[in-house]
């Protein structure tokens, strides 16, 4: 089976939008993919501005908890994507893979959907890159 995380410091972004775009890509194409998601520094919710700028595509993510992720996760996943603020350094056969996108916190609705949109072309990317594999 193939496992997919997205990571950030926080796991209140980012790796959030991420993880739900991989969670619509896996249904959509009727894959048996882990999925995980966490933070190195986990904040107590989802930033407002991403619950927003998700439900504006349908996607809701009230019920997501921001969550602390371990290296034995980290290390269970083929792929690891992290967001741009992450010191991971896995010496693994993990693929790691540094995104560098701006931290939604705190910015404009319209800075948060480009940040949206440019995670879900990364995710739909990833998957196409994988399921070709």
């Amino acid at each position: 089976m193939t496992t997919v995380g997205f990571v950030c410091v926080q796991n209140a972004g980012r790796s959030q939008m991420a993880t739900a775009f991989a969670e619509r890509e896996r249904d959509r194409r009727d894959l048996d993919w882990d999925i995980l998601t966490g933070g190195t520094l986990p904040a107590d919710h989802v930033h407002a501005e991403v619950r927003d700028a998700m439900a504006d595509v349908g996607i809701d993510l009230s019920d997501r908890t921001p969550r602390e992720v371990s290296d034995a996760e980290l290390d269970s996943c083929d792929v690891v994507a992290t967001m741009g603020c992450s010191t991971l350094s896995l010496d693994t056969a993990v693929d790691l893979r540094d995104w560098d996108l701006p931290d939604p916190d705190g910015k404009s609705p319209e800075a948060v959907a480009e940040i949206r949109d440019d995670v879900e072309r990364r995710v739909v990317a990833l998957f196409d890159e994988l399921e070709d594999a």
